[in-house]
């Protein structure tokens, strides 16, 4: 009886064992916590390179009401964004600009550099005796426009400068020296080697000298009178200084005119040196062709 009673007890106790959970179940209402979220990128700003911001802000100051309605309508012809680009003129640059007249160009170049760099208007000294009257008139208003906003031009400088022995400043002091449509009186009246020799010692190593003038057509040099001259006679001018040709652009071509004209490279616009005589004619071919340069001092 007493061993019956103890397998009963034992089943009993089977029977309970076999009633609990294997394991205890987690919680129902216990979850495992969700990730945090990735943070969120911020746009990407957009790339612009030093070319383009250039590009766009020579546009915008070209575009700017300081220039007058004369001055951009010959845009056409002097392609002053895609010239000075292709220059390499940049913010932060020391550029001279070799006798910038009444400012046609100064217009551009001191409001880029105003605030980032240095524009540096090389003109005649009109002091020195026997000088032409027209080198003080344009002296005279190249200034008058640059104190009269220098909110727009900030102060450039204007160094004086002997013709008949050109100096621009310290040696190895400049990044960039630019001349429109000057060379061909240097070729006329024999000074050229001096200003190009002048240019060289100027310009630190490395630097550029952007060169545009009327362009000759055909090889045999000119002696500069009529104001075309041949791109080979700049080219040997800048090499026998000491430069090296970088490149040639035809920016400022013009195929229609033949640079052969009654008065010269003055008979197209804007002159008209024959007044009202084939003025069509000539309005219809417009400003020069013209040639555009660069140099580097090696």
């Amino acid at each position: 009886m007493r061993h019956s009673t103890t397998l009963l007890a034992l089943a009993c106790a089977a029977v309970l064992a076999g009633c609990q959970p294997a394991s205890t179940p987690q919680n129902e209402h216990t979850s495992t916590p969700a990730p945090a979220p990735a943070p969120v990128a911020e746009p990407a700003a957009p790339v612009v390179d030093a070319a383009q911001e250039t590009h766009q802000r020579l546009e915008a100051i070209v575009a700017g009401e300081h220039r007058s309605d004369a001055d951009r309508a010959r845009d056409a012809y002097r392609h002053p964004v895609e010239t000075l680009t292709f220059f390499g003129v940049t913010p932060g640059a020391t550029v001279i600009e070799i006798t910038p007249g009444a400012g046609w160009y100064a217009d551009i170049l001191a409001p880029f550099l105003r605030a980032n760099g240095t524009y540096v208007a090389a003109i005649w000294d009109d002091t020195l005796p026997d000088q032409p009257e027209y080198y003080a008139r344009l002296n005279t208003r190249l200034n008058e426009k640059f104190a009269a906003a220098p909110d727009v031009y900030g102060e450039p400088e204007l160094r004086r400068f002997d013709p008949s022995a050109p100096i621009f400043g310290k040696p190895g002091s400049a990044d960039v020296v630019l001349t429109f449509r000057n060379a061909h009186n240097w070729i006329g009246n024999g000074t050229a080697p001096a200003f190009f020799s002048a240019f060289h010692e100027v310009l630190k190593s490395g630097g550029i000298l952007g060169v545009t003038d009327h362009r000759a057509k055909g090889d045999a040099a000119t002696d500069g009178k009529s104001g075309y001259v041949t791109e080979e006679q700049i080219i040997g001018l800048a090499i026998g200084a000491g430069f090296r040709l970088v490149e040639r652009s035809e920016i400022n071509a013009n195929p229609n005119d033949t640079a052969d004209h009654p008065r010269g490279v003055w008979t197209l616009p804007p002159n008209f040196a024959l007044g009202d005589e084939d003025r069509e004619k000539y309005a219809a071919i417009g400003e020069s062709d013209r040639m555009t340069l660069k140099f580097v001092k090696p």
